[in-house]
């Protein structure tokens, strides 16, 4: 099937990408890049940076500006979608959706009404299931962004590993938060997996933080061979 995917450079849709290309043509990465940090349904982190993992997957990427405002941003995905279908001639359509019903039940729609399939393959996953895959299938994942209780500023630039996840699974138990950030909880952007040719190095970078909630913002990165 020709399919395109909705991609932010998270580990949800940079996964989602890589479970597509074991059974499908993937013809282009689909991102919409929202001018506010807010939006119900995008991605804001270091979107720019999703070019270089665009490149090293050697996939065609579409990116859409949106303002980010609720529901009207569905235009912009829409418009987005219809260029997939028109420029690759993609029918499906995957995404990294893991339990948002509100992001999920959009992006169907919004597929639906452009004749396109939706697959969401990491759905209802368990949230530690999915993480520890990440992990065992060599994603090289950091974290971008912090938004809840327990996560602080040291946690801006983590990289994934065994403990991240223990100490994930601890604050859904403690506070209720999605243990793979669903619901907005943090952002994360991969710098290696199975599909990269090359993976990313940064060389620039500087944390923002308000004292609740922050971000890890690339200043300078590029691609570099991987390591034997």
């Amino acid at each position: 099937m020709r399919t395109g995917v909705l991609f932010s450079g998270g580990k949800d849709s940079t996964y989602a990408a890589y479970l597509a290309k074991e059974e499908h043509d993937v013809r282009c990465l689909v991102t919409l890049n929202p001018s506010r940090e807010d939006s119900y349904m995008f991605h804001f982190p270091n979107l720019r940076w999703t070019t270089l993992q665009a490149r090293t997957m050697k996939i065609p990427q579409i990116v859409v500006p949106t303002e980010g405002e609720k529901e009207v941003e569905l235009q912009d995905l829409s418009k987005a979608l219809r260029m997939a279908k028109d420029e690759y001639s993609v029918e499906a359509i995957f995404t990294g959706a893991l339990a948002s019903v509100y992001q999920k039940s959009r992006v169907e729609r919004v597929c639906s009404e452009l004749g396109l399939q939706s697959f969401s393959p990491l759905w209802q996953v368990d949230p530690k299931v999915h993480l520890l895959n990440l992990i065992r299938d060599g994603f090289d994942v950091i974290m971008t962004g912090v938004a809840a209780l327990g996560l602080d500023e040291g946690w801006l630039g983590r990289r994934l590993d065994a403990a991240m996840v223990d100490d994930l699974v601890e604050l859904q138990r403690k506070y209720g938060m999605h243990a793979a950030l669903e619901g907005g909880e943090g952002e994360t952007f991969v710098l290696d997996c199975p599909i990269f040719g090359e993976r990313i190095e940064i060389t620039s970078s500087r944390k923002h933080w308000n004292g609740i909630s922050g971000n890890l913002e690339i200043l300078d990165a590029r691609l570099v061979p991987k390591e034997n």
